[in-house]
């Protein structure tokens, strides 16, 4: 991606109600990600409804985790070179860079 991308993250003026709000680069995109990942859920869920065999449930299960793993590193990339790499230049970033890695060892527990 190129830089302007990232940056466009962090962009978005601060909300009242929400100051940390901010507009994904490729939102479009990842709408269209969660859309599909939506269906493999329902999916799943009419599986179980069908009583299907449990390693082909199972299967389908880990395709949405992957999935939804594919969106979390996309937003996360997104994050680190816009929003943290901005605070970095702007203040040192040391609170950005510890929010960044509370979230990474949130994902991979």
């Amino acid at each position: 991606m190129a830089q302007d991308e990232h940056d466009a993250c962090c962009d978005m003026p601060a909300m009242p109600d929400d100051p940390r709000r901010v507009t994904q680069p490729n939102k479009r995109a990842l709408v269209n990600r969660l859309r599909r990942i939506e269906g493999q859920v329902a999916g799943v869920r009419s599986m179980v409804e069908s009583d299907r065999y449990c390693v082909d449930i199972l299967t389908q299960i880990s395709a949405a985790k992957s999935a939804l793993d594919g969106v979390a590193i996309e937003v996360l990339s997104s994050h680190a070179n816009g929003c943290v790499r901005r605070a970095v230049s702007d203040e040192g970033g040391q609170a950005a860079i510890d929010e960044l890695l509370g979230v990474i060892r949130k994902m991979i527990r």
